[in-house]
């Protein structure tokens, strides 16, 4: 049996995992979520519907996992080998830029895309400010550093990175230089690359239906 089963739904955040699980060399089973017709397995593991969710197999328990950023720092934690953890001098900038992507980017990001924003007098209630605030600030780090850990690639790229890999896609983040540059260094690793293969490759059949 595979290390982890994992509830996905190819045109979805279930992406972000898929590379994480790649990214960390997991052994996994996928099971395509039909988004009108959900399986009680998956309803069992999370009662909200939602995928990403991944079921660690470990020793005769299973553990569930959900919520992209979790579901990325796990799985590091988890496969240590993969040198996907930040050292002691990166971990200030690995846990600030992942919760920064999983609350305010992906806020800002999708606040854009569906058109509403906060009024200037509701920005300290969003939380994540304003959008311009937002992507100002990634901007400053992205142009000052390779990756979220300055050179080295962890984790926390998987997850800011598909969060920006996704807004530039949709047009709902600047295509500057920083932001183009830094995801196109990230869809040039192989584990990105396998693991977009798979779920563009189950994006085109289910167009065939």
């Amino acid at each position: 049996m595979p290390d982890y089963t994992f509830y996905t739904q190819p045109m979805s955040r279930g992406q972000i995992a898929r590379w994480a699980l790649h990214e960390a060399g997991a052994d996994y089973v996928h099971v395509i979520v039909d988004l009108k017709d959900k399986p009680a397995a998956l309803l069992a593991a999370n009662p909200m519907g939602k995928v990403p969710v991944i079921v660690h197999h470990d020793n005769g328990a299973d553990r569930v996992v959900t919520e992209g950023a979790a579901i990325c720092h796990y799985l590091a934690e988890m496969h240590p080998q993969a040198d996907l953890l930040p050292k002691d001098a990166e971990m200030a900038d690995y846990f600030r830029w992942l919760f920064f992507a999983a609350g305010p980017l992906e806020s800002a990001i999708v606040s854009t895309y569906l058109g509403f924003a906060p009024k200037p007098e509701q920005e300290m209630t969003a939380g994540w400010g304003n959008y311009e605030r937002t992507m100002t600030t990634l901007e400053v780090h992205l142009d000052r550093n390779l990756y979220v850990c300055g050179n080295r690639f962890t984790m926390a790229d998987v997850y800011l990175g598909s969060q920006l890999d996704w807004g530039l896609n949709f047009g709902s983040v600047p295509p500057n230089e920083a932001f183009v540059g830094y995801v196109q260094r990230l869809q040039a690793r192989e584990a990105y690359k396998a693991a977009k293969a798979i779920d563009n490759a189950l994006i085109a059949e289910a167009r065939k239906d």
